[in-house]
């Protein structure tokens, strides 16, 4: 507020200006708008959380002593003016003051003051008529004495204005500076105010850093959980490892269960098929998972931890094609049995059909005869759906060459025998020369110019995989041609009693010389050892040494048997000589037994 007597600017609380000591009105500047205001009582509230996350309000400190501070500061103004008025009263009468209660120009630190003139209680006596109030003390002094007048309350004021003008030096402004009489109560007011507010400040650091300290202590906690995986029922898991005290409650919202905290660790297991069993068709082979957990305080809130997340591999559905051997195959027949391995219950899908119910359940083995036409490439799409396993699929080629003249083996032939000659059924176009390449026997055309039938007796010269080779021709067309294997081997009763044996080293010296004559005749060997090495696995092939130390006569052998041989395993091989394989005798097993 600007003064109207010296144009100094104030302090709307100040009642006298800072210079001149002119009052100031406060109100004559005030817009009327701000009467009508309400300031708003309410202090600042401060939530507070404790370390076990119950939330208190609490009022701010700082509020409550600038409320007080206010408060005090209304009553001293109030008291103040009372005062003034009771000396002004008192000067009326003619009474002078008895006390000096002097108020000066504050320090510039004092909050509470007024520019009072300390001698407006003062009335001069001059011929026994009061007299205005001097404006100097020097003037009222000299001015009572010319009267020659004695008063005793002129007397009574000259004796105090001496003591005032001796004790306390005049102001650049005339004005005498006092010493407020509860400067040193103010002072230890204002000391402890100050400390008192460093007090709180203090404590609200304090309680802050160990807040954020708790916080900080909890997420290195949760950052030193561990994730491993695991099995859990046979499938795939994961193990969960989440810190915390002893006695702790953990809840996990997305397994809805809660787990106690033991040995500084709440255990968790999980299961990968979890988070995917109701998601129906995946393509991706990984997931990102996310577990929530909360700490479940005393009096019963949850406190969140920092989330858990980790990775999973989603499984293909198993699938192991047994025959044929590769995904693409050339095949003579219009019927050809395909073998696959899935796991039991697996839903199976070939070119759209559910097949499903063929599936063995004990081994899982499914058996599907397919149509092959002879049009070329033949393909057929296998689909496996297994529990708790993403879509498998596979696609299988059976090549048929096409032809001009139908040319077909029966339904019913077989693809392995233990005789060594089979009678063969085909079918042919009405009319057309037919021409049996490989070794047979019987051949029989009398239907071949009405039905196209006609048979022959295949026979076979060795053991294992035999070709049989027919022809069918006929003017102005391309010949037919169709290569069908077979698999041929004596029964066991037969097979094993034309074995030689390899244990000793003048049959294997022979056997290791004349391995070609060996092998075109198919002759049968007794290898007796133990499995040493895998050379590799389809088909299994492995080495043996056929002697008493273990160390010398190696032989390879390859598994035609039914039985999956493994390393260190002791076996009684019957095989017939192949060819021969870095130096040693290559044979192929047909039995084994322990």
């Amino acid at each position: 507020m600007k003064c109207p007597n010296c144009g100094q600017w104030n302090r709307n609380s100040l009642p006298r200006c800072m210079k001149c000591g002119e009052p100031l009105d406060a109100g004559a500047n005030t817009p009327s708008w701000r009467a009508e205001l309400k300031d708003d009582q309410r202090g600042k509230e401060y939530i507070r959380v404790d370390e076990f996350g119950d939330a208190a309000a609490v009022p701010d400190q700082r509020d409550v002593l600038a409320q007080e501070m206010h408060d005090l500061k209304e009553r001293k103004s109030t008291g103040t003016a009372k005062l003034r008025r009771l000396r002004e009263t008192s000067a009326e009468r003619g009474a002078a003051p008895s006390a000096a209660p002097i108020h000066t120009e504050p320090a510039r630190d004092n909050v509470f003051h007024i520019n009072d003139d300390p001698r407006a209680t003062v009335r001069v006596v001059r011929d026994g008529v009061p007299q205005p109030t001097a404006q100097r003390s020097s003037e009222m002094t000299i001015n009572t004495w010319q009267t020659g007048t004695y008063d005793p309350l002129v007397e009574d004021f000259n004796s105090r204005n001496r003591t005032y003008r001796e004790d306390y030096p005049l102001s650049e402004t005339g004005v005498i500076r006092f010493k407020p009489r509860y400067q040193g109560l103010r002072r230890l007011i204002r000391v402890l105010t100050v400390l008192l507010m460093l007090g709180v400040t203090g404590l609200c650091i304090f309680f802050g850093l160990a807040y954020f300290r708790d916080r900080k202590a909890e997420s290195s906690l949760q950052n030193r959980a561990s994730v491993t995986a695991s099995i859990m029922d046979d499938l795939a898991a994961h193990t969960i490892l989440i810190p915390g005290e002893d006695g702790q409650q953990i809840y996990i919202t997305e397994l809805h269960t809660s787990y106690i905290v033991t040995g500084g660790f709440a255990t968790v297991e999980v299961a990968d098929h979890m988070w995917y069993d109701e998601l129906g068709m995946i393509s991706d082979d990984t997931m990102t998972v996310t577990l929530t957990p909360y700490i479940k305080t005393a009096s019963g809130q949850q406190r969140p931890m920092d989330p858990i997340s980790y990775d999973i591999a989603i499984p293909l559905s198993p699938i192991t094609l047994l025959t044929p051997d590769s995904t693409r195959h050339e095949v003579a027949t219009a019927m050809y049995s395909m073998s696959f391995n899935v796991r039991v219950g697996s839903k199976v899908y070939i070119n759209g059909e559910d097949v499903s119910d063929t599936v063995n359940a004990q081994t899982g083995v499914l058996v599907y005869n397919a149509t092959v036409q002879p049009i070329g490439d033949n393909v057929f799409d296998i689909r496996v759906q297994s529990q708790y396993c993403r879509e498998n699929r596979i696609s299988i080629t059976l090549y048929r060459e096409p032809q001009e003249i139908p040319l077909d083996l029966s339904a019913d032939t077989y693809a392995t025998t233990t005789e060594q000659a089979i009678m063969i059924r085909a079918t042919t176009l009405p009319g057309a020369d037919v021409n049996v390449l490989s070794p047979h026997t019987d051949l029989k055309i009398t239907d071949l110019n009405t039905t196209g039938e006609f048979t022959f007796m295949a026979t076979f010269d060795h053991y294992g995989y035999n070709d049989i080779i027919i022809e069918a021709s006929s003017p102005g067309k391309k010949t037919s041609r169709v290569v069908y294997q077979m698999y041929f081997v004596d029964r066991p009763e037969v097979y094993t009693t034309k074995a030689w044996p390899l244990n000793q080293s003048a049959e294997y010296s022979e056997l290791i010389s004349n391995i070609s004559t060996r092998a075109a005749r198919s002759q049968v060997y007794l290898a007796v050892g133990q499995i040493a090495e895998i050379v590799n696995d389809k088909p299994q092939r492995v080495i043996v040494y056929c002697s008493d130390d273990g160390v010398s006569r190696p032989v390879l052998l390859e598994n035609q048997t039914t039985v999956t041989w493994n390393v260190g395993e002791y076996y009684r091989f019957y095989a017939d000589a192949y060819s021969s394989y870095d130096g040693m005798p290559w044979l192929i097993a047909r039995y084994c037994y322990e």
